[in-house]
């Protein structure tokens, strides 16, 4: 039989979010990315931008959990990062942008530097 302690337990569960969060941006970067050659009228930028806005809707009610372990300044400037992406996500679906391309540089930031 297998016993593990509280702290392995710990440990995995933390790197196993880490990783899904890593898996979600890479997605996010990869539909991105399809939009951007297919345009900002397509169903990929349609798809890329519906997909990008759900985790980072996800990620900022997360970062402003209480429970969550972040330090509560880096909290803070992630949250701002995701406000940013969300607004630029919309302004390229109302047609005021264009800018796929700084969605996917800053959210490959972001999955770089989740350790």
């Amino acid at each position: 039989m297998y016993q593990f302690s509280y702290a392995d337990i710990q440990t995995d569960s933390v790197a196993d979010a880490k990783d899904r969060e890593r898996q979600l941006l890479t997605r996010s970067i990869d539909l991105l990315t399809a939009a951007a050659a297919a345009g900002r009228d397509s169903m990929e930028a349609v798809e890329a931008l519906h997909f990008t806005n759900r985790v980072w809707t996800a990620f900022i009610e997360d970062l402003s959990s209480s429970e969550n372990a972040l330090p509560k300044e880096l909290r803070a400037n992630l949250i701002s990062i995701g406000l940013w992406l969300l607004r630029e996500a919309e302004d390229i679906r109302q047609g005021r942008a264009d800018n796929f391309e700084g969605l996917i540089e800053v959210s490959q930031i972001i999955r770089d530097g989740i350790k």
